[in-house]
């Protein structure tokens, strides 16, 4: 799993790269001024942050999924549930 950290983070930082462009292009494109450089920071550690979050997110749902952490969930407090005991299946 430490062998794909290196490629994940290459393929996290391309994808930020890649986002930050067509951001700056399409900026350009509805008229907008020149970015400064501290725009440009930002907007590249946003676009980063974000990528990051959702890939992160992601995976923690496919591990949930994995391990079996969603089945043992106890739903006799929900709301929406079917009172007659009953559960559909």
């Amino acid at each position: 799993m430490a062998s794909r950290l290196p490629r994940n983070l290459l393929i996290a930082v391309l994808v930020s790269a890649a986002g930050t462009a067509m951001i700056s292009l399409l900026w350009k494109a509805i008229g907008g001024g020149d970015l400064p450089l501290h725009g440009w920071i930002a907007l590249s550690i946003g676009v980063l942050g974000s990528v990051i979050l959702a890939w992160l997110l992601m995976g923690l749902a496919f591990k949930s999924s994995r391990e079996g952490w969603d089945d043992g969930v106890d739903n006799s407090l929900d709301p929406g549930r079917d009172q007659t005991g009953d559960d559909g299946r």
